[in-house]
C-alpha cells in the first residue's frame, strides 16, 4: 500500500519568555528521504518562535518544491473548548477559525521571545466573565483582577466546558484554560495558533487542517490527492522515546513520534488514526470538527 506522506515534522512548542535551547524548550523533528530514498532524521533547536517559525516554512516549501507530501504535527492545541467563538461573539460560521483569527489578532510574541500570553488570556476572561475564569495560571507579577496564579473555582454549568472532547478522552491531557506551570496547554496554544495560522496563509487550499478542514475521517490518498502538507495535533504520548547516548530528551521524543508514524504509513496503517472512534455521538463529531480539533491517536 502506498504511502500517505513523504515526510513527517514533528514539532515539540515551548511558551518560553526568552530565547532558549536545550531542555524544555521547541524541538523540531524531521524524518525524510535521503538521496538514497532511506529515512533520515534530523534535528534542530531554535532558540526562539521566531526562528522555528521560519525554519518550518523553509522545511515545508523544500519539501513541496520537491513534490513530498509532509505530515507535521504540533504538541500544542489547535482548537479550543466547544462555545468559545459564540460566547466572544466572534463572526464567521467556523468557530475554529474565528478563533484562530481572535487570538492572532490579541496576542504579540517579538523576535526575543516576549509575548503577552497572560494579556490574551486576561482579556478573554474580561470578555467571558469579567473575572478570573476561565483562563487561569500566571507568575505573581502578571497577577491581574482578570487572570489569577491559580484556578479560582470548578466549571459549573453554565460555563465554558473545562475540557475540549480531546482531553477527556486523552484522560492525561490537561485543560487548555491552564497558561502556566508544568503541563500548562494554553500558553503554547495562545502562542502556537498563530504560528499555524500564517502557515495555512501561506499555503493556501495545499495545506490543510485536520480535522477542521478534512473531516475526522480516516483519510485516504484520493483525500489527500491536492494536498501539500497536513497539519495536525499529537500528543507525545503518542509514542514512547527512548534516548540514544548524548540525544536530548525532548530531540528524542519528537524522532520517536516522527518513526511511529512512519511506520504506521509504512504499513498502510496511519490513515485510520485520523478517524473518528467508532460510535462517537453526533454531537461530538460536530465540536470536534467544527472548533475544538482533536489529538492524533487521541
Amino acid at each position: 500500500m502506498a504511502r500517505l506522506f513523504n515526510a513527517y515534522l514533528i514539532v515539540h512548542w515551548s511558551a518560553a519568555s526568552k530565547p532558549t535551547t536545550g531542555t524544555d524548550s521547541i524541538w523540531i523533528g524531521v524524518l525524510k528521504r535521503d538521496v538514497r530514498f532511506r529515512l533520515a532524521f534530523e534535528a534542530h533547536n531554535p532558540a526562539t518562535r521566531a526562528q522555528a517559525e521560519t525554519l518550518i516554512a523553509a522545511i515545508l516549501e523544500d519539501r513541496t518544491k520537491r513534490r513530498e507530501r509532509t505530515l507535521i504535527g504540533f504538541d500544542f492545541p489547535l482548537g479550543m473548548p466547544r462555545g468559545l467563538a459564540a460566547g466572544l461573539k466572534l463572526a464567521g460560521e467556523q468557530p475554529w477559525r474565528a478563533v484562530w483569527d481572535q487570538i492572532a489578532k490579541m496576542g504579540k510574541d517579538k523576535a526575543d521571545n516576549t509575548n503577552n500570553r497572560f494579556g490574551v488570556g486576561s482579556e478573554i476572561n474580561r470578555r467571558l466573565t469579567g473575572g478570573p475564569f476561565p483562563f487561569w495560571g500566571c507568575p505573581p507579577r502578571d497577577t491581574l483582577t482578570t487572570l489569577q496564579p491559580k484556578r479560582g473555582r470548578d466549571h459549573g454549568p453554565g460555563d465554558l466546558p473545562e475540557f475540549r472532547h480531546a482531553e477527556i478522552a486523552a484522560k492525561t491531557a490537561g485543560p487548555v484554560w491552564k497558561l502556566y506551570y508544568n503541563g500548562a496547554a494554553g500558553g503554547p496554544a495562545i502562542l502556537g495558533i498563530p504560528m499555524a495560522r500564517r502557515l495555512k496563509l501561506a499555503g493556501g487550499d495545499s495545506l490543510k487542517i485536520w480535522p477542521f478542514e478534512t473531516g475526522w475521517k480516516a483519510l485516504t490518498e484520493a483525500d489527500l490527492a491536492s494536498v501539500d502538507v497536513l497539519a495536525a495535533e499529537y500528543s507525545p504520548a503518542l509514542a514512547k522515546a527512548q534516548p540514544l547516548p548524548g540525544e536530548a530528551k525532548d530531540a528524542a521524543q519528537v524522532r520517536a513520534v516522527a518513526e511511529h508514524l512512519a511506520k504506521l504509513d509504512e504499513a498502510g496503517k496511519l490513515g485510520v488514526l485520523f478517524g473518528a472512534p467508532k460510535d462517537t455521538a453526533p454531537d461530538v463529531v460536530t465540536a470536534v470538527e467544527g472548533a475544538e480539533g482533536w489529538i492524533l491517536g487521541g
